[in-house]
């Protein structure tokens, strides 16, 4: 298979999951590695089928990973390989014979990534949670809350895809190159509570500093200050402000037509006033009208776009932040790379599409083949 981007040449067996773990393996798929993924035949109903653009740019593999001779098949195709992904809980892969020292008497210079909620051991590590439940053991959820109101959970972003999948792709990557100079693979523990934690520095270096005083909803960038916030426009729709430096918050006050000697940036005390101030003047035009005044200026605010607005922004469009690929319209891979950019090469996969044509690539044999669909291990 054609590859292209910056990791072409690597190649990666993914265990097929759900959340942080397939991402992970489109974010280095996107970048050219040869990722393969191993999927029971049926799916699992959450994460499988042609509709998960998570799954994009690889090929799909079905095994059934408890029927005999399947460890043996996976540890195979390991020997080939830069990479695993695994996002079961702890002590899973083992008890499938294709833990980490299985694995790495195979390949000793395989990168073992593991993806849990919670981490590879500590009280909780073996129970059950999603995004929402290690976002809130991080201390990230208990910050993203308006003043007297409940935690909003900011979707599946910060847990799964920040804390989890990111994290889970550096290591990888990083264990990969540090492999090529040492010769000796390792094991990534990535765990959404540990990355997520780390999202949450400039909070802990903001109260250090004292300037987070504050109760939740009360700070500079959890909706207490004025200058930024999220506005409602006259049409219902809303205008996100960023005016942090003094710079950009004078330009807005000038684009609001405020005066700043009644606008004290940073009295505290003033903010709920302030902000009920320029929620009045915001209000009085539609987002339209705002977006052309505010979001050419250094103002640092613009208006606010729902995932089928975005591909239609102007900047969007000139960057092709968004492309149509397979007839969906869908986030272009990402970093820009100035001579081996990621692409758009596989659409998502239906569970175990590609299991003869996969395999073959790997080194598996057409007779092979055949013996696995046969006693049931692929299909």
């Amino acid at each position: 298979m054609a590859q292209a981007g910056p990791l072409e040449g690597v190649r990666v067996v993914e265990i097929g999951s759900i959340g942080p773990g397939p991402f992970a393996a489109m974010l280095l798929a996107d970048m050219g590695a040869d990722v393969v993924r191993l999927e029971r035949p049926a799916g699992d109903g959450l994460g499988s089928g042609a509709w998960n653009l998570t799954n994009r740019n690889r090929r799909s593999v079905g095994i059934d990973l408890k029927a005999d001779g399947a460890a043996e098949l996976v540890l195979r195709l390991c020997a080939g390989a830069d990479a695993l992904i695994e996002g079961f809980r702890p002590g899973v892969m083992e008890r499938l014979g294709l833990g980490p020292e299985a694995v790495h008497a195979r390949n000793p210079r395989l990168v073992y990534g593991r993806m849990t909620g919670y981490g590879q051991e500590g009280p909780l590590s073996q129970v059950a949670g999603h995004d929402v439940n290690y976002i809130a053991v991080a201390g990230a959820l208990g910050a993203m809350r308006r003043s007297g109101e409940r935690p909003l959970p900011p979707l599946n972003l910060v847990g799964d895809y920040g804390g989890g999948a990111m994290f889970l792709a550096f290591g990888l990557v990083c264990g990969i190159v540090e492999a090529r100079a040492s010769g000796r693979g390792q094991v990534v523990d990535a765990a959404m509570v540990d990355g997520t934690a780390v999202l949450t520095t400039i909070v802990h270096a903001l109260r250090a500093g004292g300037q987070w005083p504050g109760a939740p909803g009360e700070n500079l960038l959890d909706s207490g200050a004025h200058f930024y916030e999220v506005y409602e426009t006259a049409d219902g729709e809303h205008v996100a402000v960023g005016a942090i430096e003094p710079q950009f918050y004078a330009r807005l006050l000038e684009l609001l037509e405020l005066p700043a000697e009644e606008m004290p940036q940073h009295d505290r005390a003033r903010w709920p006033e302030l902000k009920e101030r320029i929620a009045a003047v915001i209000g009085s035009r539609t987002r339209a009208e705002w977006a052309e005044l505010l979001e050419g200026e250094e103002a640092c605010a613009t208006a606010v776009y729902r995932p089928e607005e975005a591909p239609a922004h102007p900047h969007n469009v000139a960057r092709s932040t968004f492309a149509e690929f397979a007839g969906v319209v869908q986030p272009a891979p990402a970093p820009r790379f100035s001579r081996t950019p990621g692409t758009l090469r596989i659409p998502p996969r239906q569970p175990g599409a590609d299991t003869d044509a996969a395999l073959a690539e790997w080194g598996v044999s057409a007779d092979e083949i055949a013996g696995l669909r046969d006693a049931g291990v692929v299909g």
